[in-house]
């Protein structure tokens, strides 16, 4: 079956064949504990000889379901609920690194906290070296420096939007023996799915796409056969389950994902070619531009719409002509309908400033040496018609002196 239809059907409660119904809605249980007649069924179930549930943090039937569907539509063996995008993360990283020698060769250019959560792993004896995915060359070579235990890329950039090719890394990595693990929030497994291309661990904020609508926390992890089990059982030991409410907001979402995000997709290259025109705009990075350096990667790389056009995310960062932080700012603060934040990935249209939030933790010099400049703005094209979401650029920027 296809995502779109995976994303509906995936998470039904009650799906096996023995089942006289299949629920039409995820299933939203609340129980801490569960209660069994038999103390010999609940010895069973407690050391996994047969199905069940008995305690939250080992998994419930919210959470159950959304494992399910996530993992049906993300091409894996498992899948992990976790409290957010950064313990998603961690337990992706710790996943790949079993047995593993603690060293990461990681993209350049990474989501802000991911740069800050690597510096905490460092304090545990990790080390983390840099490299830039997009240059097959420098990264091979770096991946040969020393002996690494996993790399860390993203499948497109946070904020640069650079689109590395994941198949020829995963090549590279396999062919010595070292797992990847990819942050594949900007591309929704209805885009991509970087597993089929030798990935070993992908990592998703639920918050952003999959549950698509600002009120879910959380975040997924998933793996093949080959790691299911160790991170699962890191699951239950770390305790970053994601909590039963949230798992059934999530499911309920994901059932509309695959429709959002061609509409994210369509809207955001629309906006992506009006900025492109605008006098006022100094640079616009998108993949789905024809000048974008990994146009060809990301055609090949990212599925295509139900009307055969490519899909490039929906996200696009530009860079305000002659602009300083101040004025940068003045341009946020004149937008009408685009919503100032933090997070990306709404039904709503956002926007950040990277340099401020996102990547505010990283030293002055390197954000300048990676292009995250002071008259950067990363936009998340939100679903609204398009012609109003141009028109409100369009007028802020008019409006900045």
């Amino acid at each position: 079956m296809k995502q779109q239809t995976l994303a509906i059907h995936a998470c039904a409660r009650n799906a096996g064949e023995n089942e006289r119904f299949v629920a039409s809605a995820p299933p939203l249980e609340t129980a801490a504990s569960f209660h069994y007649r038999s103390a010999a069924d609940l010895t069973a179930v407690a050391n996994g000889e047969i199905d069940g549930f008995v305690y939250q943090r080992y998994g419930n039937p919210s959470a159950a379901a959304l494992q399910r569907q996530i993992a049906a539509i993300d091409s894996a063996a498992s899948a992990l609920a976790c409290s957010s995008g950064m313990a998603a993360m961690h337990i992706g990283l710790l996943t790949a690194l079993r047995d593993r020698p603690k060293t990461i060769l990681a993209a350049n250019v990474l989501f802000g906290q991911t740069f800050q959560l690597l510096q905490l792993m460092e304090q545990q004896g990790f080390l983390a070296r840099f490299a830039d995915p997009c240059d097959l060359a420098q990264f091979e070579a770096a991946l040969d420096q020393t002996e690494t235990g996993c790399i860390l890329i993203e499948t497109i950039s946070n904020p640069l939007l650079r689109v590395p090719q994941i198949d020829s890394i995963a090549k590279i990595a396999s062919q010595r023996g070292v797992p990847v693990v990819v942050d594949a929030t900007f591309a929704p497994p209805v885009m991509s799915r970087p597993l089929e291309s030798g990935a070993t661990a992908v990592v998703h904020s639920v918050t952003k796409y999959l549950a698509g609508h600002a009120d879910v926390l959380g975040g997924i992890v998933t793996c093949g056969e080959a790691d299911a089990e160790y991170m699962q059982e890191l699951g239950r030991h770390f305790g970053a389950n994601l909590g039963p409410f949230q798992c059934f907001l999530a499911a309920r979402g994901i059932k509309t994902l695959p429709m959002r995000m061609e509409e994210h997709c369509r809207n955001a290259l629309l906006v992506a070619r009006a900025l492109e025109r605008h006098p006022r705009v100094a640079a616009v990075h998108y993949p789905g531009l024809s000048r974008h350096p990994d146009r060809a990667v990301a055609e090949r790389q990212f599925d295509r719409d139900t009307q055969g056009a490519p899909m490039s995310g929906g996200i696009v960062s530009f860079e305000v002509l002659d602009a300083d932080q101040a004025k940068t700012f003045r341009f946020m603060n004149a937008l009408q309908l685009v919503v100032r934040t933090l997070s990306l990935g709404d039904v709503h249209s956002l926007i950040t400033h990277p340099a401020t939030t996102t990547h505010r933790n990283i030293g002055e010099k390197r954000r300048q040496r990676l292009g995250i400049t002071d008259n950067m703005v990363r936009f998340s094209v939100g679903i609204e018609d398009p012609d109003d979401i141009v028109a409100d650029v369009v007028q802020a920027l008019e409006s900045v002196d």
